[in-house]
């Protein structure tokens, strides 16, 4: 039995069937096509189902979003410090206090100058000798074109009383042209003084400027014009001895 077992097993196998290779490249190639006409059917079918999936799908997840809390700002506090361009507090009035003009300084005339003193001897020099009457005054009057003068001698002191003053008997200062042209303008209408120092010859011995004008050059011409130009008579004492005195004179011009 067994072996007739055997037998028919060998059959079987010796069989054609069994003898034949199987083909994987074929079956290889029909399950892709298989699997590719499956795929193609799937998309075309199930697109709509595939499309209402994942619409539930979303809407299962759809999220709502809440309402957004009101957020409310406070105003900030006032700051202490005053804002930049703002007007301060006001400031306390202030009354003026009332200023008085300041007065005019008074301007005194100047004094004269006390008479100059010769250039003769100590005890002549503008007065009379010691002992015997003062020395004597005289008077003086200039006119004339472009220049006016008059003059007043100074007496000295003593005991008794001169018995003729200093009188002046020569010389003027009366033309234009003894000053010069171009400070003209400075000294029309002014003025200036001086003390004639008279020996007891009657000649002039010594000039000074008493009370200027504002044309200095003008002032020294007048000095040196009165010094060669005018002659005087001596004064006299009370013994009839001529003196030395001082002679004021004052120039003035006109134009």
């Amino acid at each position: 039995m067994t072996k007739r077992m055997s037998a028919i097993r060998r059959r079987v196998l010796d069989t054609p069937l069994r003898r034949r290779r199987p083909r994987w490249g074929v079956a290889i190639i029909v399950a892709l096509q298989h699997l590719v006409l499956a795929i193609v059917l799937i998309r075309a079918f199930a697109l709509d189902v595939t499309t209402t999936i994942t619409d539930k799908a979303l809407q299962a997840f759809t999220i709502t979003p809440s309402k957004r809390p009101t957020v409310r700002l406070s105003a900030p506090p006032p700051s202490s410090a005053s804002p930049e361009g703002a007007a301060g507090n006001a400031g306390r009035r202030v009354v003026p206090r009332s200023v008085a003009a300041p007065r005019a300084p008074i301007v005194l005339p100047p004094m004269p100058a006390p008479p100059v003193v010769g250039t003769g001897p100590v005890d002549r020099a503008g007065a009379a000798a010691q002992g015997l009457a003062s020395g004597a005054s005289g008077v003086g009057t200039a006119s004339g074109s472009g220049a006016a003068g008059v003059g007043q001698g100074a007496g000295g002191a003593g005991r008794g009383a001169g018995r003729r003053p200093t009188v002046k008997i020569a010389g003027d200062i009366n033309s234009a042209k003894d000053y010069p042209r171009k400070s003209r303008d400075r000294r029309i209408g002014a003025s200036v003084t001086i003390d004639l120092a008279i020996d007891s010859t009657g000649r002039v011995a010594d000039c000074t400027v008493v009370q200027p004008s504002p044309d200095p050059v003008a002032d020294a011409i007048t000095c040196d014009l009165a010094t060669h130009r005018f002659r005087f008579r001596p004064a006299l004492d009370a013994t009839g001895t001529e003196i030395s005195s001082v002679f004021r004179w004052r120039q003035q011009w006109y134009y």
